[in-house]
């Protein structure tokens, strides 16, 4: 047995994958699902020969949390636990990392290109591994590394081969997968179950237990009255019609109204179609009109002055970078617009109602006295910035001795944290030296947050899935759940329809465990075959599409100034991962800046300096050096920064994996032997 104890709610979920079933455990977010796991690792290691258990996660931050908080200090004394990251050495030589170790943790994406690599030291097969357990594993759907690792599982199922891992996943909620029907939404709890080869199990018999263990926020919806004026927005859009009738707008097209997730959506169309067409002045009066839409969409959430200088610091890079009449008159329209519009944002008659609304929820949970923790959810890293420097310079709000920073997901780039920065904000929020986090989605799911005694929802779209885990940050008794919105808006809209939907959750899982179990296998075993015929399929076309094009026969163009720079003979394929260009004539048409600095070490490459066109005032960012194997200097492009001339015409793609020619691997022999054959000597 385990030397540590469950909940009882815990053993009732627990009960089938300790007879190797494969289940899904459904329990909300607090309720110990990550413990529960633990516990069934333990007694599979201990009863189970030859054992091997994987456990996966789709954050980088969440393995080496599962491996210190849960997974280290209840296995580590009889077994070898390694967390393996992309961060980590181990992961370049992780086929031996698993054959050496009891319990490996590690991202999905880690454990994918292990049974895609046939190096030996990095390869790895399903057979190797005894039991798979697949955090927040209502991801496995569509084209997501969990579905992909899962794909491996299902073709070696259906093909009848044995040797196959156990599968426990784990989540807090499947969704409705965007059903607002009882029958769609079963249908989508059956393909996470069919996708996982797994049945979904909660409580039954313990849920009073789970209740008292998980109690449900009190909540509130704070709303707000539209302002009474709102000089600011009125005068954005009036600049924005300017634009309009500047662009000649095409007699085909309509754009919605703006300020809205609608309009942005129109004017990312409108762009594409001006590169496709060579039609500059269209493709840039869209760019800028996304900005506006921008500025209208953190007017409508945040403080004028914030709104004002998201357009600020756009028109800031665009001073030196103007290239013809569209861009002269697009400056020239904010510049001359700039006093007005400062002069509208710092007049506090006009400010946004939701700021004071916010100040007062706070203020509520927030005083004298009250051991207060609470989490601030918004959409954007921006607007957590933003958010920040509100509660900074909020007297009222320093008062009540509100202590708070920001959180937000790890990357690369100065708006990302790292991961010891969220780590160090994480062990400053639990020792009370912060109180506050101000936040994006990253604190919604997984991430190991003390219990909070206030959550607010501020100027979010999101669906049940989110607002479930978010409501779940939520844990000391009597918590509050507020969120602050527009009466009628659309995030009070969007809450009430998730309501709904979690309801429908619940009861679409509740249909699936009451099917008869011949029914479910039979209806399991049809999705999986369906899924992995259409897997087939999809792969079939994309060689097809990938192979439309030859090399040769592609242009690369500056997306900004649709100067022609590389042909598609020039890209290659480093590390399965870089596209490079290895021309060295490419170099003529790019200038270097920045040293880029990325806070972690890798195998073979280093980062050197940003690129950017350097076709007269473009300056068009175009991705970074890299230098490989201390030798060779190659510039890694961004191909959103650029659109590709085909033989049909011009077309823009967003990532690389979407281009319609094939590119070539990278030789580091061939490239030394034809620019520096004197090493070889």
């Amino acid at each position: 047995m385990a030397d540590f104890d469950l909940y009882t709610y815990q053993e009732e979920v627990v009960e089938r994958a300790l007879q190797r079933e494969n289940i899904i455990i459904w329990l909300p977010t607090g309720g110990g699902k990550t413990r529960a796991a633990v516990y069934v690792a333990k007694r599979h290691l201990e009863t189970t020969e030859r054992a091997k258990v994987v456990v996966l996660v789709n954050k980088v931050h969440l393995v080496d949390q599962h491996y210190k908080k849960e997974f280290k200090p209840h296995l580590d004394q009889n077994y070898k636990v390694v967390p393996v990251s992309g961060e980590s050495d181990e992961k370049d030589f992780f086929g031996k990392v698993v054959q050496k170790s009891d319990v490996v943790i590690c991202t999905a994406q880690i454990l994918y290109n292990a049974l895609t690599n046939t190096e030996e030291t990095k390869h790895v097969e399903l057979s190797d591994i005894t039991l798979l357990i697949i955090d927040e594993c209502h991801h496995t759907h569509k084209e997501s590394v969990y579905n992909k690792v899962m794909r491996f599982y299902l073709e070696k199922k259906l093909k009848g081969e044995r040797r196959l891992p156990q599968i426990l996943g784990l989540t807090a909620s499947p969704g409705t997968g965007g059903a607002k029907i009882l029958n769609r939404a079963v249908e989508h709890v059956l393909q996470i179950c069919a996708n996982l080869d797994s049945a979904i199990v909660s409580t039954k018999n313990y849920a009073p237990e789970l209740k008292r263990k998980v109690p449900r926020p009190i909540k509130s919806f704070d709303i707000v009255e539209k302002r009474p004026a709102d000089p600011f927005g009125s005068h954005l859009k009036w600049m924005m019609e300017l634009i309009h009738e500047y662009m000649n707008l095409p007699p085909d097209f309509k754009l919605r109204e703006c300020g809205t997730q609608e309009y942005e959506a129109d004017v990312v169309i409108l762009e594409k179609r001006g590169v496709k067409e060579d039609n500059r002045l269209l493709a840039q009066c869209a760019l800028h009109l996304r900005q506006y839409n921008d500025a209208l969409l953190i007017n409508d959430t945040l403080r004028m002055m914030d709104a004002y200088c998201s357009l600020e610091d756009f028109y800031s890079t665009k001073l030196t970078r103007t290239i013809d009449g569209t861009d002269l008159f697009l400056v020239g329209l904010f510049q001359e617009n700039q006093v007005e519009l400062k002069k509208i944002a710092q007049d506090s008659r006009y400010e946004n109602p939701k700021m004071a609304k916010l100040e007062s929820v706070l203020l509520k949970q927030f005083g004298q006295g009250v051991q207060s923790r609470g989490i601030l959810f918004s959409k954007t890293r921006r607007s957590t910035y933003c958010l920040n420097d509100w509660v900074l310079n909020n007297r009222a709000l320093q008062q009540a001795g509100i202590k708070a920073t920001i959180l937000t997901g790890a990357g690369n780039g100065s708006t990302y944290m790292t991961q010891n920065e969220q780590a160090e904000t994480i062990r400053n929020f639990r020792d009370g030296t912060l109180n506050l986090l101000i936040s994006t989605s990253v604190a919604e799911e997984g991430l190991d947050i003390p219990e909070c005694n206030l959550v607010v929802r501020y100027g979010l779209l999101t669906n049940e899935i989110a607002q479930q885990q978010a409501s779940g940050r939520a844990r000391a008794q009597n918590s509050q759940y507020s969120v602050v919105a527009m009466r009628g808006g659309r995030e009070e809209r969007r809450e009430i329809t998730n309501e709904y939907l979690e309801e429908l959750t619940r009861e679409a899982i509740a249909k699936v465990q009451e099917m008869n179990l011949q029914d479910f296998h039979r209806k399991i075993n049809e999705l999986q075959i369906q899924a992995v015929i259409s897997s087939r399929v999809a792969e079939n076309q994309k060689t097809e599409k990938r192979s439309r094009y030859t090399a040769s026969s592609i242009q690369f163009l500056c997306r900004n100034c649709f100067k022609s720079v590389a042909s598609g003979s020039d890209i290659k394929l480093v590390d399965n991962a870089h596209y490079v260009n290895v021309n060295p004539d490419f170099e003529k048409h790019y200038k270097a800046g920045g040293q880029v600095k990325i806070p972690r070490s890798f195998e073979d490459w280093e980062p050197g300096r940003t690129i950017s066109c350097n076709n007269g005032n473009c300056n068009k960012d175009w991705g970074f050096e890299m230098k490989y194997k201390k030798i060779a200097l190659l510039p890694n492009l961004a191909i959103k920064n650029f659109a590709l001339q085909t033989p049909d015409g011009r077309i823009t793609v967003k990532k690389w994996k979407d281009v319609q020619f094939n590119v070539e691997d990278f030789s580091f022999n061939q490239y030394c032997q034809d620019y520096y054959p004197d090493l070889l000597d």
